[in-house]
């Protein structure tokens, strides 16, 4: 790489059909052969749907409540991005490689394109969704901060490329529906990011019975407390202040921008309400899974 610039906004390159950030792609063979632990904990998600926020309330889990446990390092280190990879920086393979057990994984990665020892490990997995018309609009302005992306191009432009799944990941609907699909068969619990709103106590208790967890209820307040919103965005272990301003110019649009549901509201004309809603009966119409798009 001649300079920094060679490496951000760059087209997406296709693996087996998903599109990715080129540098996944040109590492994908170490993604593939990625030797999970029976002990390893995936967190997976389509991007802006919660990742951060469950992310933080796990490691905190683990760590009992204890906030300066969780304050040892920044969120990407502590949870580690899997299939990332930058030229020039450590892969997010090389870090879980030198993590001891047990450790917190991170993925956007569809089910087909997920390493097969996670499945072969049967490993405990949390997976949380979101709704869709939230979800584009926050990657909308993700696209334009996080510049290892290409341009998103205009809202509208945006938006089709979400609908057509020609955006870093793929299409939301396979990825929600496949990944409900496979709870069925193995170790996951499939989280909402709207009921996490509604009642973030509620589900951090969900969490620690899946985790087979038994902590008090301070401790779970501790955790209630330290994984909301308002702290994790004045936190910069959590908040992504601490990445570059080249790669993720908060000044364009903060990492954690408004962590509401029904932000879509604000920016879907009545024109695309429509089309959207007529294209997402469509492509959820063979599911039983069900989105509140506000609450």
């Amino acid at each position: 790489m001649d300079s920094q610039l060679d490496v951000l906004r760059r087209e997406l390159v296709e693996v087996r059909g998903i599109p990715l950030f080129w540098s996944i792609a040109e590492q994908w063979s170490q993604v593939e052969s990625f030797e999970a632990r029976p002990d390893d904990l995936l967190i997976a998600t389509y991007p802006k749907s919660g990742t951060t926020w469950v992310s933080e309330i796990v490691d905190l889990i683990y760590n009992n409540g204890d906030a300066e446990k969780s304050r040892r390092d920044v969120i990407y280190m502590r949870v580690p991005f899997m299939e990332l990879a930058v030229p020039g920086r450590t892969s997010g393979v090389e870090k879980l490689n030198n993590m001891p057990s047990p450790r917190l994984v991170k993925t956007h990665l569809p089910v087909q394109l997920l390493p097969s020892s996670f499945w072969k490990n049967n490993c405990k997995m949390i997976y949380v969704a979101r709704n869709a018309k939230d979800v584009v609009v926050s990657y909308y302005y993700f696209y334009q901060m996080a510049k290892l992306h290409p341009e998103p191009g205009t809202w509208e432009e945006f938006l089709d490329k979400f609908m057509t799944g020609k955006v870093s990941f793929g299409s939301w609907y396979d990825h929600v529906k496949d990944w409900w699909e496979k709870r069925k068969d193995y170790r996951i619990l499939y989280l909402f990011y709207e009921d996490m709103k509604e009642d973030p106590k509620r589900e951090i208790k969900k969490l620690l019975k899946f985790l087979e967890k038994d902590l008090p209820d301070e401790v779970v307040n501790k955790i209630l407390h330290h994984s909301s919103f308002k702290v994790m965005k004045q936190n910069p272990k959590t908040n992504y202040t601490t990445v570059t301003q080249e790669e993720m110019d908060h000044s364009v649009s903060p990492f954690m921008r408004k962590g509401i549901s029904g932000d879509w509201k604000n920016h879907f004309t009545v024109a695309q309400y429509k089309t959207f809603e007529e294209h997402y009966e469509e492509k959820m119409k063979d599911t039983a899974l069900k989105f509140r798009s506000e609450i």
